[in-house]
């Protein structure tokens, strides 16, 4: 690490924090004046205009592509409500309540939309920027009415009288339950193979938007670590880096954990001061067009430990070796399998014992999704899935170190997004 870095580490403590809160913050109510960001922050730029939307057109394969999953399991149809399927799919965006809104896409015929009558319009409105577009057939209820009587008499309008029906896995309870009732002469069952048949294999463009998100959240985290300052509480560094991604366009942030706390994967919400000779794990992204980042880093504010640095190579070697062994045609499990085995042959064992997660997730237009590297989980990887890549070790009472990095099945192997972490001491070289 440079020697000016080292010296701006040893300005004291509340001064120093009290300085980069002072400039980081927003400009006060009544004064009209711009925040001053620190430097690291202020130099970054803007790469919204890299990020191109998902098109109408792109959306009717995805459509076409599920069509041809409803066959191949025997479907007649999945209901897709809230949640990120319903955008990947028609472009619109819908929060959960009470009051039922759904698309029912089936196997042959159009889909139809069922919707609230007051919420109508807006309906409409998003419908037409994706394939339905502003001729959709959506089929309104009053307060006063039953939703679901308008989801049978669709079914029956396109001639499915029995048969399976999916329904996406994130669907309430109250509305499947509902639609089982209206509908008792269909099975009810998930579109899981549908939904997560469609999305867990990226297109070329949804890879771009993702490789786009990793970096810029790479970039703010390593801006806000040249801002950080002794005497920061881990909800100022927090502040940071959304401060270095809002920065670059994008909604983005990251769960910050400080000293023993980072031994617990998920953090505390108790109070931690970052000090000299403290470890600090950072965990977070960002959404670049629907698409996430998920990428964590741990590092210390002056000098490591010597088990802090040997913990640190255990799970650098844990993460290149998942990165080795991913390839299209291999078990997800395997992927988990050859991580831990890294992990256990150091001493940190047996099982989940301090590699206490699986080594990582399906990623797409959610942080968390279909399939996993995980035991159990024999789905072959395919090219062009995406996956985090994220071992760790975790102490109790001590410290914990993980390092976490996005990647993608090539056809011959795999890759990262960005590149793995150096050092506990220099985290982000360059």
């Amino acid at each position: 690490m440079e020697s000016s870095r080292r010296s701006f580490l040893g300005v004291a403590a509340g001064a120093a924090a009290a300085g980069v809160l002072s400039a980081a913050t927003p400009a006060q109510a009544g004064q009209g004046e711009p925040a001053k960001l620190p430097p690291s922050i202020a130099a970054l730029k803007s790469r919204k205009s890299e990020a191109v939307p998902i098109s109408a057109d792109e959306m009717r394969a995805r459509v076409e592509r599920a069509r041809q999953l409803m066959n191949a399991n025997g479907l007649q149809a999945i209901v897709v409500t809230n949640g990120s399927s319903l955008t990947y799919y028609s472009a619109v965006h819908w929060w959960l309540s009470e009051r039922f809104f759904g698309m029912i896409l089936p196997a042959k015929g159009d889909p139809f939309f069922v919707c609230p009558a007051f919420e109508e319009d807006r309906a409409r409105e998003q419908l037409s920027n994706g394939p339905f577009g502003k001729n959709a057939d959506v089929r309104t209820w009053q307060e006063d009415e039953n939703p679901y009587a308008r989801v049978a008499q669709g079914m029956t309008d396109l001639g499915v009288k029995s048969g399976k029906l999916g329904i996406e896995e994130k669907t309430p309870f109250v509305f499947s339950n509902n639609i089982g009732m209206v509908l008792p002469a269909l099975e009810i069952m998930s579109a899981t193979p549908v939904t997560a048949g469609c999305r867990m294999i990226k297109s070329e463009h949804e890879i771009a938007l993702m490789r786009l998100a990793a970096q810029v959240t790479l970039a703010a985290y390593a801006a806000a670590y040249h801002a950080l300052q002794p005497g920061m509480t881990q909800q100022q560094f927090a502040e940071l880096v959304q401060l270095a991604h809002s920065q670059q366009g994008f909604t983005g942030g990251a769960e910050v954990q400080v000293g023993e706390y980072s031994a617990l994967p998920h953090g505390s919400v108790h109070p931690q001061e970052i000090r000299e000779g403290t470890i600090l794990l950072m965990d977070g992204g960002c959404s670049v067009e629907g698409y996430a980042s998920d990428i964590s880093r741990t590092f210390v504010l002056g000098k490591p430990t010597d088990k802090m640095k040997s913990v640190f190579d255990i799970v650098h070697k844990a993460q290149a070796t998942a990165l080795s062994a991913a390839r299209p045609g291999l078990p997800c499990e395997n992927v988990d399998a050859a991580a831990r085995k890294v992990i256990v042959d150091a001493g940190y064992g047996p099982g989940f014992k301090y590699f206490t997660h699986r080594v990582g997730h399906g990623m797409g237009m959610d942080g968390h999704e279909w399939p996993y590297l995980v035991h159990g989980d024999k789905l072959p990887l395919q090219a062009n899935m995406t996956f985090s890549d994220e071992p760790g070790i975790y102490i109790r009472g001590e410290f914990g170190v993980r390092l976490e990095d996005d990647m993608h099945i090539l056809p011959d192997g795999a890759e990262l997004f960005t590149s793995q972490s150096p050092s506990l001491e220099d985290p982000f070289p360059g």
